[in-house]
């Protein structure tokens, strides 16, 4: 995967991640940030369909994974050609896995999300129409 080291020490940003903070104007931010509680309720909104629709949810859990990978030493100026070694690592991944749920509470949830999402809705049109005026185009 390429990556690209920052300017801000040893973290690494993937393409796609920088071209999304390179992009938008303030008045664009403005809106993202006054409609990000929309998004979230959007998107739990259309998990706990998914999961009344396929009658289960996904949980997710960590797990460590064991790989036999090359650690062979580094070469310097008394040793330039160290010999390959391999060695057994520990590689950490998060599998998914159906979780059995209560169809009524999942239910309740999804009631209780799109109320949340009418209301957040009718606060929306007034917070946008500030970033409109704020950060004129």
């Amino acid at each position: 995967m390429n990556q690209f080291r920052t300017a801000f020490g040893p973290f690494f940003l993937s393409p796609a991640l920088l071209a999304l903070a390179a992009c938008g104007t303030p008045q664009q931010e403005c809106i993202r940030m006054v409609s990000r509680d929309l998004i979230v309720v959007d998107r739990l909104i259309a998990d706990t369909q998914g999961n009344l629709a396929r009658g289960y949810a996904y949980g997710k859990r960590t797990i460590s994974v064991p790989v036999w990978e090359d650690c062979t030493p580094l070469p310097y100026k008394g040793h330039p050609h160290p010999p390959t070694r391999m060695c057994w690592d520990e590689e950490t991944r998060t599998e998914t896995y159906p979780v059995a749920i209560d169809p009524g509470a999942e239910q309740a949830k999804l009631n209780g999300l799109l109320t949340k999402r009418t209301q957040l809705n009718q606060s929306l049109a007034p917070a946008v129409a500030q970033c409109q005026a704020q950060y004129p185009e």
